[in-house]
């Protein structure tokens, strides 16, 4: 796997980051018998990159607190690369909105298609497990 950031927007403060992309392949493990990719499995993964852009960002202990209105658009089959790009959209005093894409793409052709887009809130954490406040997105 592997994690880049865009440059589309600078950064509040040195550090914060508001968008991440991963790359992941689909294995044989991660499908159904169908050969499609699990949506637990989809979800797992768009969890995990809500959760490096939330981290990133406020740079402290963040926990998912919901996801909101996942559409699983297109089957994502076997052996196809996947590239999720999460972007922090919305700040409150504590918790952070992301928005996650999956993109399958077939390996050789390059084609490309938004299978999977689905909404995260993560909440930050002081050391004590407590709310704290995170820096806003201008």
């Amino acid at each position: 796997m592997s994690t880049s950031d865009s440059e589309r927007s600078e950064p509040a403060c040195p550090g914060q980051v508001r968008e991440c992309r991963m790359i992941e392949m689909v294995f044989p493990e991660q499908t159904n018998h169908y050969g499609t990719l699990f949506g637990g499995q989809a979800l797992a993964l768009m969890d995990k990159a809500a959760f490096v852009v939330a981290s990133r960002w406020c740079r402290c202990t963040v926990v998912t607190a919901s996801s909101d209105r996942v559409d699983f658009r297109r089957p994502v089959k076997q052996g196809q690369l996947l590239e999720l790009i999460a972007s922090l959209v919305d700040t409150g005093r504590s918790s952070m909105r992301v928005v996650v894409e999956v993109w399958a793409e077939d390996l050789l052709g390059g084609q490309r298609e938004l299978a999977t887009r689905g909404e995260f809130v993560l909440v930050a954490l002081d050391a004590q497990g407590k709310t704290t406040a995170v820096p806003p997105l201008d």
